[in-house]
């Protein structure tokens, strides 16, 4: 696999974490919508079903029922439907910094009485408690790329029938999951899926569906569309859709394409692509190989350092992350590790 075969883009980019780079096909079509849109060509209606047709690509490569997922445009937004739902006196345990995406949206529900508390995250599991009614985290740490061991705390939260809530942002496109012990999953679809940003998904179980308020409902998210501009009764579905948010139409064009061309190259090829450039590096640095696809670097500065070699990275917690994609390939992890070891020289 080469990084020239499907995407234009990459060279010495390892900042998947922060944001994806397009694959050919989505730029494509970008570009054709906006064509579209600048003389009104186009029937607004395609633009509007996109959403649906990156719902049906996203569930294919969850491998989720596709009557399980909604849509919307952030993570947090659709975390913010589960946490406005929650009963009053609810308690929601989290690991200690964690991305606020996952935090705010439970944290903002003090006023109504619900309690957040927090474990370290290798311990997570083990501070599941009878009162604990639910247990969100992220299958992979922003800050560092740390791969969650999910069984152990979806065990602890089983024994105590407490809801599980895992943002996979920082894991799918690169880290095969799966996803059937999970209540509800959400994943924002702009860095390792490589999509426009404004795209994001929720896979929810039978249970959270249930229990789940609607607050954000529309025409967009009705049981028949295009029949449901005006007027009451409300009319949603039974299925996930019914806590769908009006889709931002040319952002799920784009995600269409990039979605189709994940699928295409398949997660568990790029899941062992990923981590062997991960690897590749940790072992230039004297370091241990690990499970991620993502390499945290302490030190000041690092990310200006490595930008004005070439290399596009980013500055978290207290030192820098480096993570590796479908785009990537052997010249970028020499070219970082040239720039670390010159680094790591110059502090000396």
């Amino acid at each position: 696999m080469t990084r020239s075969d499907l995407w234009p883009g990459g060279r010495g980019y390892l900042d998947t974490a922060t944001y994806g780079l397009p694959p050919s096909a989505t730029l494509e079509v970008a570009r054709r919508t906006l064509a579209e849109w600048t003389v009104g060509s186009a029937d607004w209606r395609s633009w509007n079903d996109a959403a649906d047709e990156a719902r049906r690509e996203f569930a294919a490569l969850a491998d989720v029922r596709l009557e399980s997922v909604a849509i919307g445009p952030a993570s947090s937004t659709l975390l913010g439907i589960v946490a406005a739902s929650l009963p009053t006196e609810a308690e929601v345990l989290v690991p200690e910094g964690d991305f606020t995406a996952l935090l705010f949206p439970f944290l903002a529900q003090a006023e109504r009485g619900v309690t957040v508390r927090t474990a370290p995250i290798e311990a997570l599991g083990d501070a599941v408690g009878p009162s604990t009614t639910v247990v969100a985290w992220s299958a992979v740490q922003s800050a560092d790329g740390r791969v969650v061991d999910n069984d152990a705390v979806l065990d602890a939260a089983a024994a105590v029938d407490a809801l599980t809530i895992v943002d996979a942002t920082q894991a799918m496109g690169w880290l095969p999951l799966t996803l059937d012990r999970f209540d509800g999953v959400v994943c924002s679809a702009y860095k390792w899926l490589c999509c426009p940003r404004g795209t994001a998904f929720l896979i929810a179980s039978a249970r959270l569906l249930a229990m789940s308020v609607p607050h954000g409902a529309s025409w967009f998210a009705a049981e028949d569309v295009h029949a449901s501009y005006y007027g009451t009764p409300m009319r949603l579905p039974r299925t996930a859709r019914r806590l769908d948010l009006s889709a931002a139409w040319f952002a799920w064009v784009g995600a269409v394409a990039s979605l189709r061309t994940l699928r295409e190259v398949r997660i568990d090829t790029i899941h062992d692509h990923d981590v062997r450039l991960a690897n590749e590096l940790r072992a230039a640095l004297d370091r241990e190989p690990s499970d991620s696809a993502i390499v945290a670097v302490a030190g000041d500065n690092l990310e200006q350092e490595l930008a004005a070699q070439g290399i596009k990275a980013a500055t978290r917690a207290s030192g820098c992350r480096l993570s590796f994609h479908v785009y990537n390939d052997e010249e970028d992890v020499a070219a970082a590790a040239q720039a670390l070891r010159r680094h790591a020289r110059l502090r000396a």
